[in-house]
């Protein structure tokens, strides 16, 4: 009789050759490990977030304040001065088409450039919008995102949050109240041009020289 062929099956692994589990302990501390970890990350994250959404204030602007804040976006009187006429302030509105650089003009409307100045430097138009977007001008600062937030009241003060760019002649019969020129834009003005009401404020930093 022929001897029977050897199986080539592999061996069955009995139970006591499998690789044990880590105990219990162990695997609770590794997973508070883990968890550790993506927490420390998570929050140093949300740390340069912050950092880097926080506007970069010059130590010649270090001790403007606002107002009374009495709701978001809102205050409940003008912003105390902390500008000098004498001071050359530059200003650079980053928007989501690019940079306009604009220079100030502390010595022609000292307290229209400080509301500017103080309101920036606290990061009050990060994320704003552009409501008005027209062939010969762009305006924006206003929270509201509808023209009326912040804006002067007829026959009251000037200052407000809003401003606008003027890219092209004033159309006829030009304007019609007062309003303070209290900016010249130096360079970018080419981003101003494609600025539309889709487009946003990300910063405005303040340069002091």
């Amino acid at each position: 009789m022929s001897q029977p062929r050897p199986s080539r099956r592999p061996a069955p692994v009995e139970p006591d050759e499998l690789e044990a589990p880590p105990p219990r302990g162990r695997q609770a501390w590794l997973a508070l490990l883990v968890m550790a970890v993506l927490i420390a990350a998570v929050a140093g994250g949300g740390l340069l977030i912050k950092h880097a959404i926080e506007p970069v204030v010059p130590a010649a602007l270090a001790n403007c304040a606002t107002s009374t804040q009495i709701a978001p976006h809102e205050f409940i009187g003008p912003q105390p001065m902390c500008i000098t006429a004498a001071q050359k302030l530059q200003a650079t509105i980053t928007t989501s088409q690019g940079d306009i650089v604009v220079q100030l003009h502390p010595e022609v409307a000292p307290v229209t450039v400080n509301n500017f100045v103080v309101l920036a430097v606290h990061g009050y138009y990060n994320g704003l919008g552009f409501w008005k977007a027209e062939d010969w001008v762009v305006q924006g600062g206003d929270p509201r995102g509808d023209g009326r937030g912040m804006a002067r009241v007829p026959g009251g003060a000037v200052n407000g949050s809003q401003f606008f760019i003027q890219k092209a002649d004033w159309p006829s019969p030009g304007p019609t109240a007062a309003y303070n020129r209290f900016g010249t834009v130096t360079s970018g003005m080419e981003k101003a041009q494609v600025l539309s009401v889709t487009d946003t404020i990300l910063s405005v930093t303040i340069k002091v020289s």
